[in-house]
């Protein structure tokens, strides 16, 4: 998925080495995506204060939208340095298409995996049978020793298991060791830092209580709540609303969530503190103001004046319709966001 905001935020991200005991919750800001009526997406990262979840930086939670109000997902080819892109649905199904040759479909309980590296573009399109479309679009930000690897492709269905009242989804990493732990709970997609990603859903009135790596920090996105969330030896109890991320900080082995009314389903992110820099603009990460202009560059030549289409972005085929231009970059250097 493409970042289509016409004023992307530049953000330079410093590393976090911030621990601590607390729940910290987080609301969104509303992004229109795109095409000509907009489907709306609610973006929880980046934002002022938080940044990065272990290497994940960036999500967009969108849904349940009727396609025939929004128009669904149409996003043209666009292009992608030093992150990875998870597609994971609840309801509908998404048409990927990228520069490497892959085309592919996912729909719930399958994931897409896009490792960008160097550089790469896609496109991602509603199939024509999408009547509801509801999930999540990630990103992952690549570490010195991978973003400049050639990109690649892949796709995976995932097992469901039961966790006390839950029923889990690993579709990213791997889940905490635990008593109830299964070989569903490591995903078979490519990460080059330690990393977990998972879809949590549990009935009204439920109870479940997870294993954490106590060298991740966590963040808990909610896509249908609230849920309760419990850290277990402390008296700590947060109640996290729809559509809000709650985040906690690196050194818990458990946490607890409870369903009240309502049923739950949240998205568990983890991953270990991020401890580079990083500048994000767009849809590219790099690490200075003068990569991501060139980054930039050599889109706007190569692809959309197509002087270069053997360029670093490749061409996607089997699209109708042309590439999405970069926006313009602001007027002075890409600065840290605070």
């Amino acid at each position: 998925m493409s970042n289509l905001e016409r004023d992307p935020v530049e953000l330079l991200c410093p590393p976090d080495d911030a621990t601590g005991p607390g729940v910290v919750v987080y609301g969104y800001r509303e992004v229109p995506l795109g095409g000509p009526r907009a489907m709306p997406v609610r973006r929880t990262l980046p934002q002022r204060g938080r940044t990065t979840i272990g290497a994940w930086c960036f999500a967009d939670h969108y849904g349940p939208d009727e396609v025939a109000e929004t128009g669904g997902m149409v996003v043209p080819p666009h292009p992608h340095t030093g992150l990875q892109t998870v597609s994971w649905l609840f309801e509908g199904e998404i048409e990927h298409r990228d520069s490497t040759g892959s085309h592919e479909l996912v729909r719930p309980g399958g994931v897409n995996l896009m490792t960008a590296g160097r550089g790469i573009s896609h496109s991602e399109v509603s199939t024509p049978g999408t009547t509801r479309l509801h999930g999540v679009q990630l990103w992952v930000v690549l570490p010195d020793d991978a973003r400049g690897i050639a990109p690649f492709f892949e796709h995976a269905d995932t097992t469901p298991f039961r966790v006390g009242d839950a029923t889990v989804r690993v579709f990213v990493g791997e889940l905490a060791n635990d008593g109830d732990v299964t070989d569903a709970a490591a995903a078979p997609v490519t990460v080059f830092t330690p990393l977990l990603g998972a879809q949590v859903d549990m009935p009204a009135g439920g109870t479940v209580e997870l294993a954490l790596d106590p060298a991740f920090e966590h963040g808990l996105l909610v896509d249908a709540g609230p849920v309760r969330v419990e850290v277990p030896g402390t008296d700590a109890a947060t109640e996290v609303p729809w559509a809000q991320l709650a985040h906690l900080e690196r050194g818990h082995e458990r946490v607890r969530l409870r369903a009240d009314a309502d049923p739950v389903r949240v998205v568990l992110l983890g991953g270990v503190p991020f401890g580079q820099e990083l500048v994000m603009w767009w849809n590219f990460i790099g690490r200075s103001h003068d990569e991501v202009v060139e980054f930039r560059r050599r889109w706007q030549s190569d692809v959309i004046a197509r002087n270069d289409p053997d360029g670093p972005f490749g061409t996607v085929d089997g699209y109708d319709g042309d590439p999405l231009p970069a926006p313009e970059l602001p007027t002075v250097r890409l600065k840290p966001r605070r």
